[in-house]
């Protein structure tokens, strides 16, 4: 079969890429022959080919033109003519789900639509919730003639029913267990820790450097827990997409947080084998890939019950959402 993989970018930064090119790598391996695509892409595929439709170089404009792109008459109509070419489409992320829906309107092509959610707009300022809800208003219309809907958790399975009435199935996504593992290079530890000159009890945060992710929240509960540990240190590593959210958290911080920026894939093991507890205060998850890596290499963890997390979480402790005092005594416990 000829399948078309529909997502936004094709990115090293995002959790739902690494979906993508999970899938691209399995329908390979089945002998299907894959095209992956994408408006921007900053990687290749492993397996099959990539195509980067193209969108603007701003990061306004690319948001704009993402929300929009139903307006971009002239390559809604190409890239949907393409889609005659395949014998199924898959779309992973809105504005995609534009192409596919025409493609099984038009041509009856089959269309799966993989579902990572949307952050509640309610934790974001004013111009992101605006811009959230629309997001979330043109995903649905736009899923409505899929053929088969997949949710990466079972939260985001009802929260798909509750807002649209279409039932999905649940596929979790896998973690490469042969990256993450409790058999780490002690070599690549040591260099992390060099690097930062890392010393005490280790607390790691990874992810996105954004509101929903409660990076505040997890400054707020680390002082607490200085207080108790003296010798901790808290590493965040993650690109920053906010600039002002990343100047007020820069504020909030403790000499003793490292903000790590973006860390190379093949560094990212290294990290969770250097620090003694992984910590998240995001208060919205589809999934939450970093949880899942963390406990592949043999870490406790330490969240807020928001999202997807009491069904991604083995070992550990969950906070009630918000409460950072509840958040830093699990905290002190996990790490003594």
């Amino acid at each position: 079969m000829r399948i078309a993989l529909l997502t936004p970018t094709f990115s090293r930064f995002s959790g739902i890429d690494r979906l993508v090119e999970q899938k691209a790598n399995e329908l390979s391996r089945k002998g299907n022959k894959v095209t992956i695509f994408t408006l921007s892409a900053d990687m290749k595929p492993e397996k099959g080919e990539l195509i980067v439709i193209g969108m603007p170089e701003s990061s306004f404009l690319q948001r704009l033109y993402r929300l929009f792109f139903f307006l971009d008459f002239g390559k809604v109509k190409k890239y949907t003519e393409i889609m005659k070419g395949y014998d199924a489409v898959v779309s992973f992320f809105y504005p995609m789900n534009i192409i596919a829906s025409n493609a099984k309107r038009k041509y009856g092509r089959k269309y799966t639509y993989y579902n990572a959610g949307v952050a509640y707009p309610r934790l974001f300022s004013l111009p992101e919730r605006i811009y959230l809800k629309l997001f979330s208003h043109y995903t649905n219309n736009t899923i409505k003639n899929a053929d088969e809907v997949y949710s990466i958790s079972e939260f985001l399975r009802k929260e798909l029913k509750k807002e649209t009435g279409i039932d999905s199935k649940v596929e979790y996504v896998r973690i490469d267990t042969k990256r993450f593992n409790k058999n780490i290079s002690r070599e690549g530890i040591r260099k992390v820790i060099k690097r930062h000159r890392l010393k005490g009890k280790v607390i790691l945060y990874v992810g996105r450097i954004s509101p929903h992710k409660g990076i505040h929240l997890l400054l707020k509960a680390y002082k607490i827990i200085k207080k108790q540990i003296p010798d901790s240190m808290l590493v965040i590593v993650g690109k920053h997409t906010f600039g002002a959210y990343s100047k007020e958290l820069k504020r909030l911080a403790e000499p003793s947080v490292v903000f790590a920026g973006y860390v190379p894939d093949e560094e990212l093991p290294y990290y969770y084998g250097a620090c003694d507890l992984y910590a998240t205060a995001s208060l919205w998850e589809g999934f939450d890939i970093p949880i899942a890596e963390a406990q592949a290499c043999g870490k406790k963890v330490v969240a807020f019950d928001a999202g997807s997390h009491r069904e991604v979480i083995k070992g550990g402790k969950l906070a009630e959402p918000g409460n950072i005092q509840e958040f830093a005594r699990y905290a002190v416990q996990l790490l003594r």
